[in-house]
Parts: C-alpha cells; structure tokens; sequence
C-alpha cells in the first residue's frame, strides 16, 4: 500500500498526470462496458484490445524507471512496439457500404480452405433481381431462367397426356375377352334375336384417350330388315329434334306382327329403346355367371344395378374398368344408340357421330400433316381435369375444331398455339349463344342438352382461360 500511495504521488508531481490518466481509465471501462452493446460481438472484442495497448503504454510511460537498469528503457520500446503490432494486427470492423459502393462488383476468386478454418460465406451479388451488371463488371455465366411460350407449353403438357402402356395393352384384351363371353351368353339365351357381332369402341383405340384407359364402350349390333323398317326424323315427332330418330314398323299389313324377330320391342309401332334396354339389363344382372367369368379372366365383373345404362365394372390387379354396352342399329347411312332421353318418350334412338368424327379428323390431317389430333388430345385432357368441363370434352370439342378446320387451313405444329387458343375463343362464343351446330347436320344443337347453369359455369371458366390459357394446363 505504501508502493501504491508513493506511486500515485510521483503521477501527481507530473503536473496532475495521474489523475488525468485516472479519468481515462473510467471512460475505457465505460466503454468497455457499454461497447457490447453498441458496436456489437465483434466490435466489442477489437475495442477491448485497442484499449488494453494503449494502457500499457501509458502505464509505461507514466511508471518510474529504475535508473539502476540500463535495459530499461529499450524493454519499453521493445513492450510498446509489441502492443503496436497488437494494434495493427487486430481485424477491423467491417465499414459501412455506401451507396456509392452498390455499384462497384463484389466477386472475387475464391479462397483455398485452410484446414480447421470455417468455409467462408461468398459474398451476395449486389444486383438487384432482373437488372444487368453495370459496364466493366466481370460477368459470371450462369443459365438464366426461360419463360416457355404457350406453343412450348403445349407440346411439354401433350407428353404428360399419354396412357400407361399396360393399360394400353391390358385394357382392350381384357375387354374382347369379354366381349367374347358375352356374345356367346346371347346366342345360347337368346338364338331368335339375330344380335350382330360384339365389337369395341372408344377414344382409346383411336389414339384419342388420356391420362387413364378407365372406360371403353361395347357395341351391340342390332340387324334389322329394311324392308319391315323405316326411320322417321325425331324433328317430324313431338319432340321436335333432330338429333333423335324413330325406328317405325311398316307394312304390318301385308308383312303381320310376329314376322320380324324385334317385334317383341314394339311399343305403338316403333322400335323401343328403352324396352330393349330393360330387357338386356335383366340378363346382365340375373342370367350371366359373372364371378365364374371374372374367375376365367383374372378379375371381378359387376354389373351395374342402379344405372339406366347397360354397365359393367371390372376390377383387375392393375386396372379398373367401366364397360358400357350400346345397341346399335345403323341403317340408312345413320348410326343409332339405344340411349332415349329422360321423360316419357321411349321410342327414340340417338344419332352417333363418333365414327365420322374421328374419320373427318384423322383424314384432315392425313391431308396436310396437321396437329388437330394433338390438339383434340390437350383439350380432352383439359376437360378430363377439370369438373366443370367433363360435359365438353369429345363430341363437342370435336366438332369445334372440324368447323375451324374449314376456315383455318394452317394446322401445321408451329401453329398449335394459335389454333388451341382460337378453339377457345369459338367455345366461348358458342357457349354465350347457347348453340353448338353439329358439323354433319347444322340442325342439331350440341349443347342442347345442357342445363343453363352448366353452360354458364363452363363460359366463365374459359371466358378467363382466353386471356391466360396456361391456368388449364396446371
């Protein structure tokens, strides 16, 4: 203690020294004190060093010397370069970027890892998203992000449409091995009927299905005898529409009931559709062993007892499968399904114009190598995803690009975005009409079967999609 005081009196002989370098010794550990939370970690840690130097250097100089000591005075030197170095050595805080500095480029080589050493954190790229780096920057190769055009992302999403190729090939097996019970079931139940030959149809086997082979439709040839049957236009009947037909009875008196084989369906002298119908949905669901078959055949078969159409479900290791059985009469150049609509009309047969669509189509682009088959695939698609659409899809779409096909000769595959966007356009207007003409009979209205508020939520989704048609192929 007596040191102490004798030391504190020689600081104070120095003119008051002492008690100046008491006073800088409270404001450091003010700082100190404080720095952590000013200037942060790191800048706590370079204030503290500094300031621990420059107190040894003026605890040196302000501390008697011993005069007996001719090292002395060259140790001092030699402690306050040392604290110098120390100074020098230490990192310095990272300055402040000005905005002056946003400009000039940040890249640099990049540093060979010293082992033990952290990874360093390369440095971000200054240049805002989208902006070019300023003249005389080092440009960095990098691949930049590219916008596909509606044309590209057609082509992109055709690729995603195609069918699993073991549904290609077990679907159309599976369904003929059916076909091929079933015709043999009719002609040992009902040998009087002279049913035609079971075949199968459907946009799979015409290279027009999508996604999923879940349906296909099977065709019951009914044969008639021209000369004991006529066809009568729905739009000559009650009905008023041209898209059905009536299958009457003639020369009953020279030619008697009895004498043709589907006299059995005659209702009021017509063909009925809907008493054929009912008759081969009895023999679907109470006369076929439909597990002994589905056994033979490596699968479940059940028929559809609530549906009004002839339906059957099958159910295999690797698909599942919705059958569809029509009777057919095709005569006079017509094809006809025993599908009536709902009310009390049963005599009336609908007008198919799935074969000379897809016939019209494949021909026009055998004609000039067009792409209205790709195109009728996307919007199928389209119309498959989306629920509001299932009821375009097909026959509609179909005939939609066959009456463009009459006004737009350029189908080539660089035009596919053009077309599918014109395809729009003409759905839209035909849906605020209201009318869709039939391409192969313009008296007939597609659409008429819709209900209002089908049409109009179909109008809307694609009234938006004509402006962004991308958001239907999400």
């Amino acid at each position: 203690m007596a040191a102490f005081w004798q030391q504190r009196g020689r600081r104070q002989e120095n003119g008051g020294l002492g008690s100046v370098i008491d006073g800088l010794g409270s404001v450091f550990d003010v700082l100190l004190a404080n720095a952590r939370l000013v200037l942060g970690v790191s800048g706590a840690a370079v204030l503290a060093i500094a300031t621990l130097a420059v107190k040894r250097l003026i605890d040196r100089a302000t501390s008697p010397r011993d005069d007996g000591d001719p090292k002395a005075e060259q140790k001092s030197l030699e402690e306050s370069w040392q604290d110098l170095a120390l100074i020098k050595t230490t990192p310095k805080p990272p300055k402040k970027q000005r905005r002056e500095d946003l400009s000039e480029p940040l890249l640099s080589a990049a540093q060979p890892l010293v082992p033990g050493e952290a990874p360093r954190a390369q440095p971000r790229s200054p240049y805002p998203k989208g902006c070019s780096a300023p003249l005389g920057a080092p440009q960095v190769k990098s691949s930049p992000l590219r916008c596909l055009t509606l044309q590209e992302k057609l082509l992109s999403h055709s690729s995603q449409l195609a069918v699993p190729e073991i549904q290609v090939s077990l679907v159309p097996q599976l369904a003929r091995n059916i076909c091929t019970h079933l015709q043999n079931f009719l002609r040992s139940k009902c040998p009087e009927l002279p049913f035609g030959r079971l075949f199968l149809s459907g946009a799979l086997l015409d290279g027009l299905e999508v996604l999923a082979a879940d349906h296909i439709h099977l065709m019951l040839p009914v044969v008639l005898d021209t000369g004991l049957w006529s066809l009568i236009s729905g739009e000559d009947t009650v009905v008023r529409n041209p898209q059905y037909w009536m299958i009457k009875r003639i020369d009953l008196g020279y030619f008697p009931r009895g004498c043709s084989p589907w006299d059995r369906f005659i209702v009021g002298r017509y063909l009925s559709s809907s008493v054929l119908n009912e008759t081969l949905h009895k023999l679907l669901v109470a006369s076929i062993n439909w597990p002994a078959i589905g056994g033979l055949l490596g699968c479940a078969i059940h028929p559809v007892v609530a549906s009004r159409e002839l339906k059957l479900e099958v159910k295999h290791d690797q698909v599942e499968l919705s059958i569809t059985l029509f009777p057919v009469v095709e005569m006079e150049d017509k094809v006809l399904l025993a599908v009536p609509p709902e009310g009390l009309v049963e005599n009336l047969w609908l007008e198919s114009f799935y074969r000379a669509e897809v016939s019209r189509v494949k021909q026009l682009d055998a004609g000039d190598s067009g792409v209205r088959q790709l195109c009728l695939r996307i919007l199928n698609g389209v119309c498959r995803s989306q629920p509001s659409l299932h009821k375009l899809g097909g026959s509609p779409v179909t005939h939609v690009i066959l009456h463009l096909s009459d006004t737009a000769s350029d189908w080539a595959e660089e035009s596919l975005a053009d077309r599918f966007q014109q395809v729009l356009e003409e759905l839209v207007a035909s849906l605020e009409k209201g009318v869709l003409p039939s391409y192969f009979n313009p008296k007939i209205n597609l659409f008429s079967g819709l209900l209002e508020e089908e049409i109009d939520e179909m109008g809307f989704v694609l009234y938006r999609a004509i402006s962004e048609p991308e958001v239907l192929l999400k």
